[in-house]
């Protein structure tokens, strides 16, 4: 009755779930999902062997629901998630709703997928610990955590020194695999120091990480200008500056990373 969860049947066991039409079962003689037909081709399956034949876990329209819920309330960029939103309150049709909205932006619909195959992995190797349990057996540990991220792999990163107006010292856009500009960063140089003036995203590609990726890159840019001169137009300065917003204070987690600190709170009245 006992079987290995190997990734190959762990991804077979989540494509049936979302078969909502078939009726499906783990064959544990041969470690495979099986259907209610192919059981009755099974040349040596008894009715009364019992134990050979585990009903996968159950996940069904409602449970489906719920996962667009939770994706939508936890998606950050808010034009994308109120349209995700405004589907889900719709009633009938909502799942076909839900589809054609998300796939009008392809960097979210990426997210969704990979959000809805994390979350009903772990649904399963929960019901899989669980018969672990009845065999008297220890659980398996969590599923391997993503490596990087899916999305930002579409988007590409180039410099835009001299595409911008007088007095930018450096700069650098990102595109979407289309060429569409999705970003851009500026820094402009004051005495010995470099000002970064600008860092916009567009509305409909924030709150997938752009940001503080485009900034990565654009730091590990102006350290090769600076350190390898030969290659680079060199920029001489002394530190980088980054005036940040009230209302994006939440950035300053991604500064911090990038080893900057905090220099100056500056408060105004009008």
């Amino acid at each position: 009755m006992q079987f290995e969860l190997s990734e190959a049947l762990l991804d077979d066991i989540l494509f049936s779930m979302e078969d909502q039409e078939g009726i499906f079962f783990i064959d544990t003689h041969e470690g495979i999902v099986v259907n209610e037909y192919d059981i009755e081709d099974f040349d040596d399956f008894e009715k009364d062997d019992g134990d050979r034949l585990i009903s996968l876990p159950e996940w069904d329209s409602s449970d489906g629901f719920r996962l667009m819920e939770k994706f939508t309330t936890a998606f950050r960029n808010p034009l994308i998630r109120s349209e995700l939103s405004q589907t889900l309150n719709q009633g009938r049709g909502v799942f076909r709703a839900f589809k054609d909205t998300i796939s009008r932006h392809p960097e979210a619909e990426k997210l969704w997928f990979s959000f809805k195959e994390k979350e009903m992995k772990k649904e399963i190797i929960r019901w899989y610990n669980g018969l672990r349990e009845e065999w008297g057996m220890e659980k398996i540990g969590p599923e391997p955590e993503e490596t990087g991220d899916l999305v930002l792999e579409d988007f590409n990163f180039r410099d835009a020194d001299g595409e911008t107006a007088d007095g930018i010292a450096a700069g650098m856009i990102a595109e979407t695999a289309s060429g569409e500009t999705a970003g851009f960063i500026s820094a402009i140089q004051i005495d010995n120091d470099l000002l970064i003036n600008t860092l916009e995203i567009k509305p409909e590609y924030r709150g997938l990480g752009l940001g503080k990726t485009l900034l990565g890159h654009f730091l590990k840019k102006l350290e090769s200008r600076k350190l390898e001169p030969e290659k680079f137009k060199s920029l001489d300065y002394n530190k980088i500056y980054m005036d940040l917003p009230v209302e994006y204070r939440d950035f300053s987690r991604a500064l911090i990373r990038e080893g900057f600190e905090e220099h100056t709170i500056r408060f105004s009245k009008t």
